[in-house]
C-alpha cells in the first residue's frame, strides 16, 4: 500500500493520517495484503459515515503466516539481551510520544472519543506502559533455594514462545501496550489483534515497530473480526492468549484454547461495579468520582461504576448533586473533534442500539432521574442517564450496559450493602466512600472484587494488578503479575553430591 509523502516534521516511515489510513496487515515487519479476500468496514460514530470498506481481515493463511514468522524469530529473540529488549521498548515509547497526536486521531476516528478527555490521556498511557515494562526487562529475577539437602534449586522465568493479544475497541492503544509490552519484555514474540471497530491506531504501530528496530516477526499486527480471534485462540502453535472483551466472547476464547493446545489464557472481561457511599462520606468527592466513573469514555469502560448505592441519611443530598452533575456533563456531549467536548458518541450502531434498548426497557424497571434519550438525529449520541429505585433483580441492575447508564439506590446498613454489592456475577471494581477507615478496610475485604477504591473508584495503575473475580475474568494484567502470565517457571535441580 502506497503511503502519502510525509509532511514536515514526520519521519519517512510514519505518514498515516485520517486521509491515509493503514489498512494492511503487519507481518514480519512489512505491511502486506491479506490472503483472505473479505474486508472490514469501519464507520465514524459521530455521523455514521463510512471511513473505509477495504481494511484487511486476516484469515487462516494470514494467521499461519504471522505465527510462522513469530516462530522463526523466537529463538533469537529469547536470547536477546534484556538490556537490548529494554532499549527497543523505550525507543518504541519515544516514537509513540513523537507521533501521539496522529495516533490519537487514527483511534478517535472510529471510536468517537474526544481528544481532550480521552485521546491525549490514552496515548500518554500507551507510551508509559512500554516504558514501565521496559524497566522490568533486566529485573524480573528467578529464585534459588538452599542446598542443605544436597541439591541446589534454581527457578527460571522462561518465555512461552508465540503469544497473542485480542484487544477491545474502547481503549485500543493502551490495551495493546498493556498486553504486548510485558510479552515482549519477557522474551516472547507477540501477535496483536485489534478490534474490527477501531483498527487504525493499532495498525499504524507497525511503522513504529519497524523504525524502533524490532527484528522481523517479533511484534506483528493482524486486523480482523471474531473469526480472526477464533483462529488465534485455536491455533496449535500459539502458547498464550490475552483477551479483553465481553464475558460471552471470553467463554468462547477459553473453550477454543482448551480444545486446541491448552494454551494459557488471561481473560479481562465485564463488570457491573458498585460504588457505595456512606452517610459520612465527603459528598462533593463522592459525586465527582461517581459521575466520572460512568461518563468517562461515554461509559464504555469495563470498570465503570454503574451501580451507585447511597446510605439513606445522605441519599437526598447525593441524588440532588448527582443529578445536577450528570446534567452538567450532558452539556459537554457532542462532536468529539470540538475542543469543548468531553463526551462523544457510542462507538457504533450495534452498540448504540444495544444501549438504547436498555434505556427503553429501563423506564419500566426504575424511575428515570435524568437522561434516558438519544441526542440529535445524526450519530450515536445518548444522554448520561440515571435510574433510581431499581429492584436488585432488574435487568439494568444485573447486566453490563457499556454506556453512560447508572442505577442509584439507597441502603441502610453495612450488612445490607455488602450483600447487594456482591449480588452480581461480576467482580472487577468497587468503590467505598467513607471517612471511617475501619469501615473502609472492612468493606474492601468483604466485597468480592479484584479491585476496591476507597474514596475513589474506576481507575487502575501500572504498578498494581488489574483484573477481577467471578465472571470478570481470570489472571491479572499490570505489575509483576502480568510478567508471570507470560512466562513459565522452570525448576532446575543440581545434585551437589555427585
Amino acid at each position: 500500500m502506497a503511503q502519502q509523502e510525509a509532511s514536515a516534521g514526520d519521519t519517512p516511515s510514519f505518514s498515516w493520517s485520517k486521509d491515509n489510513l493503514p489498512k494492511q496487515l503487519f507481518i514480519n515487519n512489512e505491511f502486506t495484503e491479506a490472503k483472505n479476500t473479505k474486508k472490514l468496514e469501519v464507520y465514524n460514530p459521530k455521523d455514521g459515515s463510512l471511513l473505509a470498506n477495504d481494511v484487511a481481515l486476516a484469515g487462516e493463511h494470514d494467521v499461519d503466516a504471522a505465527v510462522a514468522a513469530a516462530e522463526a524469530a523466537f529463538p533469537a529473540w529469547k536470547k536477546t539481551l534484556a538490556t537490548t529488549r529494554r532499549d527497543l521498548l523505550l525507543k518504541l515509547a519515544d516514537l509513540i510520544d513523537e507521533h501521539g497526536v496522529r495516533l490519537a486521531e487514527l483511534t478517535r476516528l472510529s471510536l468517537g472519543a474526544p481528544f481532550a478527555s480521552f485521546g491525549s490521556f490514552e496515548i500518554k498511557g500507551t507510551a508509559e506502559a512500554f516504558r514501565y515494562f521496559a524497566g522490568w526487562c533486566d529485573k524480573f529475577a528467578g529464585e534459588s533455594y538452599p542446598q542443605d539437602d544436597g541439591f541446589m534449586k534454581i527457578v527460571r522465568n522462561e518465555p512461552l514462545g508465540v503469544t497473542a493479544g485480542i484487544i477491545p475497541w474502547n481503549g485500543p492503544m493502551a490495551t495493546a501496550a498493556l498486553k504486548s509490552a510485558p510479552a515482549l519484555a519477557t522474551g516472547n514474540c507477540f501477535i496483536l489483534k485489534p478490534s474490527e471497530k477501531t483498527p487504525f491506531g493499532a495498525l499504524a504501530l507497525g511503522s513504529l515497530i519497524k523504525e524502533a528496530g524490532f527484528p522481523p516477526g517479533v511484534f506483528q499486527i493482524l486486523s480482523g473480526d471474531g473469526s480472526t480471534g477464533a483462529l488465534l485462540a485455536s491455533h496449535m502453535k500459539i502458547r498464550k492468549i490475552s483477551f479483553t472483551g465481553s464475558t460471552a466472547t471470553g467463554r468462547k476464547i477459553q473453550e477454543l484454547a482448551a480444545k486446541s493446545n491448552l494454551k494459557r489464557i488471561t481473560l479481562e472481561l465485564g463488570g457491573k461495579s458498585p460504588a457505595v457511599v456512606f452517610d459520612d462520606a465527603n459528598l462533593e468527592n463522592a459525586i465527582f468520582w461517581c459521575v466520572n466513573a460512568i461518563c468517562g469514555n461515554t461509559g464504555q469502560i469495563c470498570f465503570a461504576a454503574s451501580r451507585v448505592y447511597v446510605q439513606e441519611g445522605i441519599y437526598d443530598k447525593f441524588l440532588e448533586g448527582y443529578k445536577k452533575a450528570m446534567e452538567e456533563r450532558a452539556k459537554t456531549v457532542g462532536d468529539p473533534d470540538a475542543a469543548e467536548t468531553l463526551m462523544g458518541p457510542i462507538v457504533d450502531k450495534l452498540q448504540f442500539d444495544r444501549v438504547s434498548g436498555f434505556l427503553e426497557r429501563g423506564r419500566d424497571q426504575g424511575t428515570l432521574l435524568t437522561g434516558g434519550y438519544r441526542i440529535g438525529e445524526q450519530g450515536f449520541f445518548v444522554q448520561p442517564t440515571v435510574f433510581t429505585d431499581v429492584p436488585e433483580d432488574a435487568e439494568i441492575c444485573k447486566r453490563e450496559i457499556f454506556g453512560p447508564v447508572a442505577i442509584l439506590n439507597k441502603f441502610k446498613t453495612e450488612e445490607e450493602i455488602i450483600a447487594k454489592a456482591n449480588d452480581t456475577n461480576y467482580g472487577l471494581m468497587a468503590g467505598v466512600f467513607t471517612q471511617d477507615i475501619n469501615r473502609a478496610m472492612r468493606l474492601s475485604s468483604e466485597i468480592d472484587s479484584g479491585m476496591v477504591g476507597i474514596n475513589c473508584v474506576s481507575l487502575a495503575f501500572l504498578v498494581t494488578p488489574f483484573g477481577g473475580t467471578k465472571e470478570s475474568g481470570t489472571g491479572r494484567e499490570n505489575a509483576i503479575h502480568v510478567l508471570r502470565m507470560f512466562t513459565e517457571p522452570k525448576t532446575i535441580m543440581i545434585n551437589l553430591t555427585y
